[in-house]
């Protein structure tokens, strides 16, 4: 079984609903841990995220460690950097064993092969994030934001901005582009199942080339992916169960 769970924008609340959105995160990954051979973080785990070469943000240490206590015990996890959270160094990978992804990925599983992106790439060309975006990830401006503004001044400011430009509403447009970007990757590619966050929309479309998963935010819908020996689902997490949203086949 591999799971599948995207924009969680820790940091994005006050200090109960954070709590509850770990808690309830934890609860769910507990309830899979004796099946779960892998779990991907689609991105956007954090609504801001500046590491420092000795400092990490504080905050959500039990999510933290659950993640450590997985993969000690063998359970792969991957993170894919969303575009809020693409400041990480070493810490996740050196610490809590997960390995770190900046891009897209081809997958192979035990069933089908899956391609997996947060989808901030390929959002929309309407806007300047494109033509921003590489200069966000660039070793030269993300170094020179930590140098010019350590600790506290940069991550405040990491957070006003995170916090002006993010919306709690989908854009169409996003959906739309994200939509048409996994059918053309299971297309043009090996991957019969797409698999991406950053709409906030989620949704499980099939096409006669295979499938495209949206898993939708978990700070809210609390919903959530899951790829198995019966296909692929889209879930939500009630704060006891997972609960069928829908299921579909995955061609191989």
């Amino acid at each position: 079984m591999i799971l599948f769970v995207s924009d969680l924008h820790f940091g994005q609340h006050d200090a109960a609903t954070e709590r509850a959105k770990e808690a309830d995160l934890i609860r769910c990954l507990r309830a899979h841990e004796d099946d779960v051979d892998h779990l991907y973080l689609m991105g956007d785990v954090f609504n801001e995220y500046i590491e420092y070469r000795y400092l990490i943000p504080k905050g959500w240490i039990r999510f933290q460690g659950l993640v450590a206590a997985w993969t000690d015990a063998g359970t792969p996890v991957t993170y894919l950097a969303g575009n809020h959270d693409p400041w990480h160094r070493d810490y996740f990978s050196r610490e809590l064993g997960v390995r770190m992804v900046y891009d897209a990925v081809i997958e192979p599983t035990p069933g089908p092969v899956v391609y997996c992106a947060h989808g901030d790439a390929v959002a929309t060309q309407s806007s300047a994030y494109p033509w921003l975006r590489p200069w966000l990830r660039h070793p030269i401006p993300v170094g020179l934001y930590r140098a010019l503004l350590p600790g506290d001044a940069g991550f405040r400011l990491a957070r006003w901005v995170s916090r002006a430009i993010h919306k709690d509403e989908p854009d169409p447009d996003i959906i739309a582009a994200l939509r048409d970007h996994a059918h053309a990757v299971v297309a043009s590619t090996a991957a019969t199942l797409a698999v991406m966050g950053h709409s906030h929309a989620p949704e499980l479309i099939t096409w006669a080339e295979g499938c495209y998963l949206n898993t939708g935010n978990w700070y809210e819908s609390r919903t959530f992916g899951r790829l198995d020996d019966d296909g692929v689902r889209l879930l939500r997490w009630n704060g006891q169960r997972a609960v069928d949203i829908e299921a579909a086949q995955v061609p191989r």
